[in-house]
């Protein structure tokens, strides 16, 4: 396959709306955490919100790392065009390898996020209803205990 400047210059906007909708996920979880500090301060400092806090210094952990992948995507993508340019082909290639492989792990533990992020959300309206959690695999799981 040869490597053309057009085939890493139209990676170009998806890295770049991967890393707007992470920076969006990075506001929306930086407003969350200063809202929980005051609920913290404001309250008595019960169990579920140690479990909340807990929880969203994970997720913005993963949420750095995704950045910081997606950041790195973005480079080798740049990288791999400047080899492109100075007739590198060999090493065009291994740095657009380089920049799918860390835009697949951003993706990767993106996904991850939103999986701690919607369990986080039931356990929120499951305390608000007082009931338990209905996921599909809580049911399957109830299944094969009895």
């Amino acid at each position: 396959m040869q490597l053309s400047l057009n085939v890493p210059a139209l990676f170009f906007p998806a890295i770049s709306l991967i890393m707007l909708a992470y920076t969006n996920r990075f506001l929306a979880l930086a407003s969350l955490v200063r809202s929980l500090k005051s609920k913290y301060e404001e309250t008595d400092k019960n169990a579920a919100l140690h479990k909340q806090i807990k929880n969203l210094r994970y997720r913005l952990k993963l949420i750095k790392n995704m950045q910081a992948f997606g950041v790195l995507s973005f480079a080798c993508c740049l990288f791999c065009m400047l080899f492109i340019y100075l007739e590198n082909a060999v090493t065009a290639e291994v740095f657009f390898a380089l920049s799918l492989s860390f835009f697949m792990i951003s993706l990767l533990i993106s996904l991850l996020e939103i999986q701690l992020s919607t369990k986080a959300l039931e356990l929120e309206l499951s305390s608000i209803e007082g009931i338990d959690d209905d996921s599909i695999v809580t049911k399957i799981k109830k299944k094969f205990e009895h």
